[in-house]
């Protein structure tokens, strides 16, 4: 596979000249791009996938949801549904995707869309009787036609954009100039005791004269579904199915797995066939499912609810917390 994506390098240097082109033209105002007169805050990354951003956009729902109302607007990933929809009670996963449909479960105090076209995401939005005062861009970081206020851009640790190429050669959606439209840039799912040095050594690597934070990613003491909550102390000498269909379970697996626990991968964003669900039920005769959030919302009605749990985790600052809040937060104020 490797090899492969090699012989493609003439199409990466191909998809970097059009990308190249088309920022060029949103940059010198060829292509118009348009602004809000409300605090527009985008997470997103230069690569496919895999770096954090739901952790994330729940950070700033929970930093900002206690003081403004707080949307959030997504395109929906591999939705059964099209145009511009605001989540209600009749809105299911195959509506809204899964991200956005976690975020609907979780925080019912927030408006959430979706929207292929963000420009006239936001507008439906602000049309809405209860208008939001700030509104979360979800994965919009090459969406050029919405001018955002505030970017901020993550990486994951162990791939960072400075370090990739174009697709389809590399991960990178974009050349990693476009780093430079960023207001702030966040390391993810770093070690928790990365040092001080290396930390240092990164910025370095990363080479771009922006504040650069870093985050890993917290894992909760417990599993919940719907009705149960199961201490993850508990659960070590349980057999069980571990279970994700997200775009890196190796963390995940490796803070629940025993030798006595089998896994279960799926892709990223998987829709769970009949087959599917079949096959999963017989591996857990007698045995509790604990999956992804995101694996949850999606097998929720389709696995016995006794026997599904789902592990929480939280975008979790390693320093600077406060510096970073308040960079967030001098935005939206101002």
């Amino acid at each position: 596979m490797i090899l492969f994506r090699k012989l493609l390098f003439p199409f990466a240097i191909l998809y970097g000249s059009i990308t190249y082109l088309r920022n060029y033209l949103y940059d010198k105002g060829i292509l118009k791009s348009y602004s809000f007169d409300i605090p527009v805050i985008v997470v997103g990354n230069l690569s496919v996938g895999g770096t954090g951003k739901t952790p994330q956009i729940e950070y700033l729902i929970r930093l900002l949801s206690p003081n403004y109302k707080v949307a959030t607007l997504s395109r929906g990933y591999k939705r059964k549904s099209e145009g511009f929809i605001l989540a209600d009670a009749a809105s299911t996963v195959e509506i809204l995707g899964d991200e956005p449909f976690q975020y609907f479960k979780k925080f019912p105090d927030i408006q959430v869309a979706v929207d292929a076209d963000r420009k006239n995401g936001i507008e439906q939005l602000l049309n809405q009787k209860s208008r939001p005062e700030i509104i979360l861009l979800d994965d919009a970081f090459q969406h050029r036609k919405v001018k955002a206020g505030f970017y901020i851009l993550l990486t994951a640790y162990e791939d960072l954009f400075c370090d990739d190429l174009m697709l389809p050669t590399g991960n990178l959606r974009e050349s990693r100039n476009g780093a430079k439209r960023a207001n702030l840039i966040i390391v993810t799912k770093c070690p928790p005791n990365i040092t001080d040095s290396e930390q240092e050594n990164i910025k370095k690597r990363i080479g771009v004269d922006l504040t650069i934070f870093f985050s890993t990613i917290a894992y909760d003491e417990k599993v919940y579904n719907d009705n149960d909550s199961i201490a993850v102390s508990d659960l070590k000498s349980t057999p069980k199915i571990l279970l994700a269909g997200i775009a890196n379970p190796n963390p995940f697996f490796d803070y629940l797995q025993t030798d006595k626990d089998e896994v279960m991968t799926f892709s990223d964003h998987h829709h769970f066939s009949g087959s599917d669900i079949l096959n999963i039920k017989s591996q857990a005769i007698d045995k509790i499912i604990v999956a992804t959030e995101k694996d949850f919302v999606r097998l929720n009605s389709e696995i016995l609810v006794k026997q599904l749990y789902y592990l929480p985790i939280k975008s979790k600052l390693i320093s600077n917390q406060d510096d970073f809040n308040q960079l967030v937060l001098r935005y939206v104020t101002t």
